[in-house]
């Protein structure tokens, strides 16, 4: 069959803001190029088409029509939540254009929703939930649908089925590397986050699937919790395959958790020291899943950079949205990071339920006295499928707006009630920002490592105007930016009200995460009531979310 797999442009912008991601920070797509690769194993022919890619256009109609321009007789996309809309118009021009292109979608918001999606856009032909190598793989085969695990279709009554998830994938090194050779313009047009590499070019890579936590924030949960690796091997063969076949001397690790096998961590390591490649990569870690052996083996190994989730600095607010991490271990995690030659990244959520302006200045104060080589701090937004998704629309004194367009993290789509509006919460956020980056501590650390970033710096200069540009965003018309966040209207398709279809044992998560009072996983089990979807009640909170 051909495919053709497509990564939308999404909406990554703030209202009266253009939008510069691809300016700081363009990524390959790996998901798509992962599940494209393992299509092509089987016989399939794949393309792929970015619209964050160097040669896309602007438009809705002309992206869709390099995608006619395959020859599809499948279009998969892989959606976030603030991307959806941006698919499904893209989605829905294909379907005027060739009625008989089949159309599924994918990743982590269809995967969260299932079902209503498919009723409320019925452009859409498959859900695929989860992974979505099997399900896809079947697809392509023609396999009956009732048979095709984690897809949801319409039967011949066109009602809306959804079948019964699939085993996941036990070994992903089973899983080809992603087809970086469909992809335009990689590696070169392809670049990590400004000032984050010495060497080019660069690439990520995502050597793990699962997390064995729930934090409150995190939608990724609804891939379930299951921690899965590639093996060290793997990993250094994958390296080596990207250095030797497209120049890349740098990678970004982009797994949510890299270090959650140590063993594994150190055995890549002893790989890369024994037989070196030359190479760097950054990776993330949490705090008291490291040990100083463990960080001078990846200085060793070729790691310049190390990021940590944080979160914030109150410890009420760690302990609601980040349990099992204390500031003391985030700042001698730190303090390990700097003694064995690394840079240490610290990654923080501005605007959960429960923080107040006082948390805020309390969470910069502490980013401070870290010294931390580099910062980012996002701007917090409710996701389905995150454990805290009932909390926030549900809260009566916080104010959530559902437009999922801006749920980006770059938008406060949701008020805590210690603020009075947004534009408080986005000039603290910009004040923070500036702080930081203004601080003599860090434009000292930054002054001596500048030339090695030599790549990045000849990148800001050849983009000087839309870099001065993003600059002026923390000092840009105020009034502006209000007014149009004001004029910014909801897409006339967008549904709301849409409650996530979680499995069972990520509803037990959500029971223990959120109860008042601590209960067992058994305990949380006996709260849940079976229910089975009906299409004419997919907007009608089923009975088992109403038990969360």
């Amino acid at each position: 069959m051909r495919i053709t797999l497509v990564h939308p442009a999404g909406f990554n912008f703030v209202p009266g803001q253009p939008d510069f991601s691809v300016l700081a920070n363009r990524m390959p797509p790996i998901g798509i190029m992962q599940l494209g690769s393992w299509l092509e194993k089987f016989g399939h022919s794949v393309q792929l088409h970015d619209c964050l890619g160097p040669y896309a256009p602007p438009t809705t109609a002309e992206n869709a029509e390099i995608v006619l321009a395959t020859d599809p007789q499948m279009v998969g996309f892989s959606a976030t939540t603030s991307g959806f809309m941006d698919a499904f118009e893209i989605a829905a021009y294909i379907r005027e254009r060739r009625p008989e292109i089949k159309i599924v979608f994918g990743n982590v918001h269809v995967s969260s929703l299932g079902a209503p999606i498919l009723e409320k856009f019925p452009e859409i032909d498959y859900l695929v939930m989860g992974e979505g190598e099997g399900a896809m793989l079947e697809l392509a085969d023609g396999k009956p649908l009732a048979s095709i695990g984690n897809l949801i279709w319409r039967n011949e009554a066109d009602r809306i089925v959804a079948n019964p998830r699939r085993d996941r994938i036990t070994s992903l090194d089973e899983l080809p590397f992603p087809a970086y050779e469909k992809l335009a313009g990689f590696p070169h047009a392809y670049h990590l986050p400004l000032f984050a590499y010495e060497k080019r070019h660069g690439a990520t890579m995502i050597t793990s699937r699962g997390c064995p936590y729930t934090c409150s924030f995190c939608d990724r949960t609804v891939f379930e919790r299951a921690y899965k690796t590639n093996s060290p091997q793997y990993i250094y063969d994958h390296m080596k395959y990207l250095r030797d076949n497209f120049g890349v001397w740098h990678i970004n690790m982009y797994d949510d958790l890299f270090t959650a096998k140590k063993q594994r961590v150190l055995d890549l390591c002893e790989l890369l020291i024994a037989n070196p490649l030359g190479m760097q990569f950054n990776c993330a870690i949490r705090a008291g899943h490291t040990s100083d052996e463990m960080l001078v083996k990846l200085k060793k190994a070729g790691a310049l950079m190390v990021s940590i989730g944080i979160e914030s600095a109150d410890p009420e607010m760690m302990e609601r949205h980040k349990a099992g991490v204390t500031l003391e271990a985030v700042r001698e995690t730190v303090r390990s990071i700097h003694a064995a030659g690394l840079r240490a990244k610290g990654l923080f959520i501005f605007g959960m339920p429960g923080e107040t302006p006082e948390t805020v200045r309390t969470t910069s104060d502490f980013i401070l006295s870290l010294e931390l080589d580099e910062m980012n701090m996002t701007k917090f937004s409710p996701l389905h499928g995150a454990p805290i998704w009932d909390e926030c629309i549900n809260d009566p004194t916080g104010d959530f707006v559902e437009d999922w367009r801006l749920m980006n993290c770059l938008n406060f789509v949701y008020l805590p009630e210690g603020f009075e509006s947004r534009e408080e919460m986005d000039a603290l956020y910009n004040w923070h920002i500036k702080r930081f980056y203004d601080s003599k501590g860090y434009q000292r650390r930054f002054a001596k490592r500048l030339w090695q970033h030599r790549w990045s710096l000849w990148h800001v200069l050849k983009h000087l105007p839309e870099t001065i540009a993003a600059a002026r965003y923390f000092s840009s018309n105020k009034e502006q930016l209000e007014k149009a966040a004001r004029e910014f209207k909801l897409h006339p398709r967008q549904p709301l009200g849409l409650r996530p279809q979680l499995s069972t044992e990520l509803l037990i998560d959500n029971i223990v995460s959120l109860s008042p009072v601590k209960l067992t996983r058994r305990d949380a089990a006996k709260q849940i009531i079976p229910v089975v979807y009906e299409a004419s009640a997919c907007c009608t909170p089923p009975a088992a979310q109403a038990a969360v």
